[in-house]
């Protein structure tokens, strides 16, 4: 079974490279082009992609307004940020609209393709050349971050920690011998008690303030 990919760039040369790059690829299938975010909107609701490639700085809608509009359509969509933009305004506001990840253009094709089957198996993908961003809003946004790490239990401490390694929820139950369905509620509970609001923000939480096992 291949995973369906809608691409959105307003460059119809970006468009049209990853098209043959991507189509080259066992197991990736693109099914839909879009040149800009209203565009997409309307083919995300005519395909029902797996991924969506989503380029920023598009004209009628740009990307970050479409991806958020997308999430509200469907909250499960899973929508792979693809730009050259490296700034928090960009980067914080497309995390927030519901990006399930974000990788600069100059990423290389073959890491590309592992990164849509990441975004699809539910792990985190940030550019590493971006991380700097997410830290630096994180310690604005969140105080007495000891005492809510305080606040977890030894086991949700465990899924934090696995969390911040990217892995996915399938793989954290492998890792530590619990079932998906438990990860899922372990992963509801931590972020409650970190108080934030997606698995995003708790890789980076952990991340900024090194969280080991007790």
């Amino acid at each position: 079974m291949s995973i369906r990919i809608l691409i959105v760039d307003d460059h119809h040369v970006v468009r049209r490279g990853l098209v043959y790059f991507l189509t080259t690829v066992e197991g990736l299938q693109v099914v839909a082009e879009a040149g800009n975010g209203e565009e997409a909107i309307e083919k995300y609701k005519q395909v029902q992609p797996d991924v969506v490639l989503m380029d920023l700085d598009m004209p009628v809608l740009n990307g970050i307004e479409s991806t958020q509009k997308i999430i509200e359509f469907d909250p499960q969509a899973i929508i792979l940020v693809l730009t050259s933009f490296t700034d928090q305004d960009h980067v914080i506001p497309a995390l927030e609209a519901g990006a399930a990840g974000y990788q600069l253009k100059d990423i290389e094709p073959e890491q590309l393709a592992e990164t849509v089957r990441a975004v699809y198996e539910g792990k985190n993908c940030i550019d590493e050349k971006v991380t700097k961003h997410l830290l630096t809003r994180v310690s604005k946004i969140y105080t007495n971050e000891q005492e809510r790490i305080n606040r977890l239990t030894g086991r949700e401490l465990d899924v934090l920690i696995e969390v911040a390694k990217g892995h996915s929820n399938k793989e954290i139950g492998q890792n530590l011998h619990i079932t998906e369905k438990t990860v899922k509620t372990h992963m509801s509970n931590l972020l409650a008690k970190l108080e934030l609001s997606d698995r995003t923000q708790a890789a980076v939480f952990a991340l900024k303030h090194q969280v080991k096992k007790r």
